[in-house]
């Protein structure tokens, strides 16, 4: 599915090409590099599975709702990277309207957990940052999580995490594209059944 590769996972899923008789260079070379891009979309969804599923614990540990955790969880990675967000971006980010937005951070507000500040020189800008006790309690939560992390990637050479950074910043450049591009009315017209 991810490739255009039939349900078997070696050639076009039409019936027609290399599935019939091999490979489309004889040598089995197109199909190994089809496998290894399977591979790696496979890796990359089961890691966004796990992501979400630590957002969803995290979400269950501090007794919001999964969106709101979510929510939360944005606006810490936005002030810890040192752009923090606005309203307006974090609609962006978790893909609600800017209406469900107001509701979601008025319940984070009331909960404690995100204070709304006027920085900028236009005091119509709105910045949401978290509040100083939900920090720490984030920190607590995700702490095994980032030292994990750290862990796994200190066995790779930096010119090798390098070029995965740049792997992943094309995925994200095309995937970005693809979003305001062809799934920008919500997806490419279905096929006449």
């Amino acid at each position: 599915m991810t490739n255009g590769r039939g349900a078997d996972g070696h050639g076009p899923a039409d019936g027609h090409g290399p599935a019939d008789g091999g490979t489309a260079d004889g040598d089995g070379t197109a199909d190994r590099e089809a496998v290894r891009v399977d591979r790696v979309m496979d890796g990359l969804r089961a890691f966004g599975a796990n992501y979400t599923e630590f957002t969803r614990r995290f979400a269950a540990w501090l007794g919001l709702h999964s969106t709101d955790a979510a929510a939360l969880v944005e606006i810490l990675y936005a002030e810890d990277q040192g752009a923090p967000l606005s309203p307006a971006r974090l609609s962006e980010r978790v893909s609600l309207s800017s209406g469900a937005t107001a509701i979601l951070l008025k319940r984070l507000e009331q909960a404690g957990h995100i204070v709304r500040t006027r920085e900028s020189t236009d005091r119509r800008v709105v910045t949401l940052r978290s509040s100083p006790g939900i920090r720490p309690r984030a920190m607590a939560f995700f702490g095994p999580y980032s030292e994990r992390m750290a862990e796994a990637m200190a066995a790779y050479p930096p010119e090798e995490i390098e070029r995965f950074e740049q792997f992943l910043g094309t995925l994200r450049s095309t995937m970005d594209a693809l979003l305001a591009n062809e799934y920008e009315n919500g997806g490419p017209t279905p096929p006449a059944s």
